[in-house]
This record gives C-alpha cells, sequence and structure tokens, in this order.
C-alpha cells in the first residue's frame, strides 16, 4: 500500500491522481496529518506533502525491516520543466496565497520528477491528470501563441511528451478552425439520453440497463422524457439550437415506432432551423434495422454512429457484445445504402487479448469501410465495470496498450483522409493513453469538440444527463472559466417518478444570468 500524507488538504486530488498514474495496480491512501502511533506492515511507500507558505516539499518513504529508509530528493535534471526554483531535497519555493496556480504547477511538476525517478518511467501525458488536455492547448493558441509554441509550452510546463503535446496543439487548432462560425453566447446544444442497451458489455460503466429488463417500461420512460422535453424546451429561450445528440445507452433499443415518437417530440418542441449537426448513437449493429434508420433519415438525422469496438469475433464473445463482426458490415452497408454520409465508428484498444495483431486486424477492416469519422478508445478500467469487479476471473488474459499501437491506429484513419480532430482522456486508461476522433474534412462530430471543450451551454434530457451553462469560457486571458451543472438523476425509475423534480431544476435557470 501507498500512503499520501498532507499537512493540509491544498491540491490532495492532484496529488492523489498522479500517484495512481505511476501505480494504477496498487492501493494508494491519502491522509491529513501524521499519527506516530500506527504501525503499518503493509504500508511499502510513504509520500509526505507538506506546506509553507513560500514552499512546497515532497518526501518519499520505502519502509523495510520495521524502519523507513529515506529516499534523497534530488530534482536535478528536471529543473528546465519546472515554473518554479527548485532545490535539491525534493523542495519548490511557490507562494500558493499569491498564486494557486503556479504553486499547483510547481508541486506537480517536483512530484512528477520524483515518480519518474522512483519507478524508472515517464508518462506520454506527463503529470496532466485531467480528462480535457486540448484546453490547455485552446487556451494558449487564442492568447496568441503558434501551434509549435503552444507544444513547446505543454512540454516545458506539463513534461508532456513531443508527440502528445504535438497532438494537442494540433487538434486544437484543427477544433478552432472548425468551430469558428459558431456563436457561443446565443447558441446551445441539446442532449437527449436513452439508457437502454441489448447487453451490458464487460468494461461498461455508463447509466445504462438492459432492454430485456426494461421492456415494460420504455414508453414510460418517453412519456416522462417527452414531458420533460415540452417543459424545458424555453430553457434557452432566445438562443440557437445548433446540435443534438442523442445517446446512452443504445439509442437504436428503442423500436422504430418509439424512436419515431421521440424524434417527432423533437420537432415539435425545438426550432430545428438553425440546426448544424442531427447525431444519433445508433451502437450496436444488433440493434439497428432498415424501419430504425428510415425513421432517422425521416426526421433529419444527419450523423449517426455504429460502434463494432473490435473486429474479432473472439473479443467480441468476450466482452459481451452479441453480435457477429458480419453484422457490422450489414449495418453499415445498409446506412449507406439508405443515404447516411457521416458515419461515426468507434473503436476500443487495449480490450483483453488483444494485442497489435488483433488491433490491425480491426484497423484493416474498418478503413475497407471508410467510415467518415473513426474514434479510438483507450481501454479505461472503470470501477462500477463488471470487468474489474470480477478481475480475477481475467487474471490470465493480457490488456495491451502501447505507443506502437496508438500511432499504428493513427496512421490506419490518416491512410483514409481522417485526421485527428477532438481528444480527451479518462481515469484509469491503458497506458495512460487517450480517445482521439478521426475524420474527414467537413464530418467532425461538433458537439464532439462543443462537449470536450466546454465552450457551449447544454440542455440535457433523460435519465443521468446533466445540462451544463457556460457562464466563461475561459478562453480569454485572465477570465475563469464558469461552468453551473443541472444533474438529472441516474436511476430509471427514480427518473419517471421524480420528473417534476428534474423539471423544476432546469426550470430555475434562467438566461438572463447567462454571460459568456
Amino acid at each position: 500500500m501507498i500512503t499520501i500524507t498532507f499537512d493540509k488538504r491544498d491540491f490532495e486530488y492532484d496529488v492523489y491522481e498522479l500517484v495512481r498514474e505511476f501505480y494504477p495496480d496498487g492501493e494508494i491512501q491519502t491522509r491529513i496529518g501524521e499519527d506516530p502511533g500506527r504501525k503499518e506492515a503493509d504500508v511499502t511507500l510513504k509520500i509526505l506533502v507538506f506546506y509553507e507558505k513560500k514552499k512546497i516539499t515532497v518526501r518519499f518513504l520505502h519502509t523495510a525491516g520495521g524502519g523507513e529508509r529515506p529516499i534523497r530528493e534530488n530534482t536535478d535534471g528536471y529543473a528546465q520543466a519546472f515554473p518554479a526554483r527548485e532545490d535539491t531535497e525534493g523542495s519548490v519555493q511557490a507562494d500558493r496565497r499569491a498564486d494557486r496556480r503556479g504553486a499547483k504547477d510547481a508541486l506537480k511538476n517536483l512530484l512528477y520528477g520524483l515518480l519518474c525517478r522512483e519507478t524508472g518511467r515517464t508518462m506520454p501525458w506527463g503529470n496532466l491528470v485531467g480528462i480535457r488536455p486540448t484546453k490547455i492547448a485552446m487556451k494558449l493558441l487564442s492568447g496568441g501563441l503558434s501551434r509549435q509554441e503552444a507544444s513547446a509550452q505543454m512540454q516545458q510546463r506539463y513534461s508532456v511528451s513531443v508527440p502528445k503535446a504535438d497532438l494537442a496543439a494540433y487538434i486544437a487548432d484543427r477544433e478552432r478552425r472548425i468551430l469558428g462560425s459558431f456563436d457561443y453566447a446565443n447558441g446551445y446544444s441539446l442532449y437527449i439520453g436513452i439508457p437502454f442497451c441489448p447487453s451490458i458489455c464487460l468494461y461498461c460503466s455508463f447509466s445504462s440497463s438492459p432492454i430485456a429488463q426494461w421492456k415494460n417500461q420504455v414508453d414510460n420512460y418517453l412519456d416522462a422524457l417527452c414531458r420533460e422535453m415540452a417543459e424545458t424546451r424555453n430553457t434557452f429561450a432566445g438562443k440557437q439550437l445548433q446540435t443534438i445528440y442523442i445517446g446512452g445507452g443504445t439509442p437504436t433499443t428503442l423500436e422504430a415506432a418509439q424512436m419515431d415518437r421521440l424524434l417527432w417530440a423533437v420537432e415539435k418542441n425545438f426550432d430545428l432551423s438553425h440546426l448544424r449537426e442531427f447525431t444519433v448513437e445508433a451502437g450496436r449493429p444488433d440493434s439497428i434495422t432498415r424501419e430504425k434508420l428510415e425513421v432517422m433519415k425521416k426526421h433529419g438525422v444527419s450523423r449517426i454512429s455504429i460502434n463494432p469496438q473490435t473486429m474479432n469475433q473472439k473479443t467480441l464473445d468476450l466482452i459481451g457484445r452479441y453480435h457477429s463482426v458480419e453484422q457490422i458490415h450489414e449495418s453499415f452497408d445498409l446506412a449507406r445504402s439508405l443515404g447516411f454520409d457521416n458515419i461515426n465508428m468507434d473503436l476500443i484498444v487495449g480490450l483483453p487479448g488483444e494485442g497489435p495483431e488483433e488491433v490491425a486486424y480491426t484497423m484493416q477492416e474498418i478503413i475497407r469501410m471508410a467510415p467518415d469519422d473513426i474514434t479510438v478508445h483507450s481501454l479505461a478500467l472503470k470501477r462500477a465495470s463488471r470487468l474489474t469487479q470480477m478481475k480475477d476471473l481475467y487474471a490470465q488474459i493480457s490488456f495491451q496498450n502501447s505507443e506502437q499501437i496508438m500511432e499504428s491506429t493513427a496512421k490506419y484513419c490518416r491512410s483514409i483522409g481522417n485526421e485527428p480532430y477532438y481528444l480527451y482522456r479518462q481515469k484509469n486508461m491503458a497506458g495512460n493513453f487517450e480517445n482521439t476522433g478521426y475524420a474527414r474534412e467537413g464530418k467532425a462530430g461538433l458537439y464532439n469538440i462543443l462537449i470536450m471543450e466546454e465552450v457551449q451551454s447544454i440542455l440535457a434530457l433523460g435519465a443521468g444527463a446533466s445540462t451544463k451553462i457556460v457562464y466563461d469560457t475561459g478562453l480569454e486571458p485572465g477570465r475563469p472559466v464558469r461552468i453551473e451543472r443541472v444533474e438529472n438523476v441516474r436511476d430509471i425509475r427514480s427518473y419517471i417518478d421524480r420528473i417534476d423534480e428534474m423539471i423544476s431544476r432546469k426550470k430555475a435557470i434562467t438566461w438572463e444570468q447567462h454571460s459568456i
């Protein structure tokens, strides 16, 4: 076990998450203040973080034979990465009262250097622990830096590797060009959640439930959802609805008539005259039918997802996706034949039992279909997933991800003209990598960029949906991000029973407060 002891709670989350990046399988506990009388035979490493007004000190102590052996906290070789002066005893000079951001950056750089020395490893994203690294690059570009300068800043300030810093700067630059015509202050997006799936995948931790168990409640769910839609449609009155995303779960678990009902409700309640993208996450090939696709086409859906995750049948069976590789091809061909010209496909690398050869086979099969948008996800092992909860059953199966695999997927995507356009990270990702979307020109998922960069407000409906009101994007120098969230309950039954409460929460939002 690893313990992290602080004398104050400052930056506790950042320190914990950074240590966990280096010890993803270890048990890590944080504490405030030391207890000299505490005896813990299972503690193998202690990390001590002490704060003074203008100095932060970090010490590493190994426990062995009932005693403690200190590690010399020598930070030589990392000085060029620090924004504050450091000495050779694991301390940085930083006035956390005067400059909290500078103090946090100094602490993370110091801790990262010590962790690199302790483990002999570096991380592709350096000391960054947040899920949106491109937001940093976006802010640097908005401040007038070039792509090359933004990349250099990320390398210097956060120890990000050259390839990842270049990738973040490239994507941020492309995002700025794609969103250049968006009016953040006068526009908003709509998210609608359908929390049902044909089955729950082994790695899934999303708010979704097997459709077989909820078959008799789907219409009741739609009743509540359509009511929420009608009652909250004026939340952002006077603003232009620019993108719609219907996700889940798997929205195409709805029957064709239920999908028709949902999309009619959208048309009835919202002005779609300014709409620039309308996405339905079709998702599982075993839930897609001609009738459902025809309903979506009739209602102007412009973008859909057909998500194989892998093209290896053995892996599909293992992870609980009860469809065949042939169904993936059939669903894709059917959608193309009906005129869908913007199709996204999601893939996951790091799946159990898959290495470079299996990933290469998947990519070869995918590029044969030439989807307009490919999202490559690195497997994230979430606590709520069955894969994590029953990990002992899969102890003999390998989980592989590497820079080689990530570079390979990028080359395959680019071989059919799909360039990276958005990126985000998750906790517990295989190999400490990222999720990246690759799209051909004119086919990038606009909602994906908007939600990742948090530059536009989103009205979110349905169980587990989170409405987001962006008061300030934080892109202008000296102005912090200001975002308010209004959450819906995740549980389906609670959502249906408490729909009046969900509606009341949104009615409390007023655009007069909104001032991007």
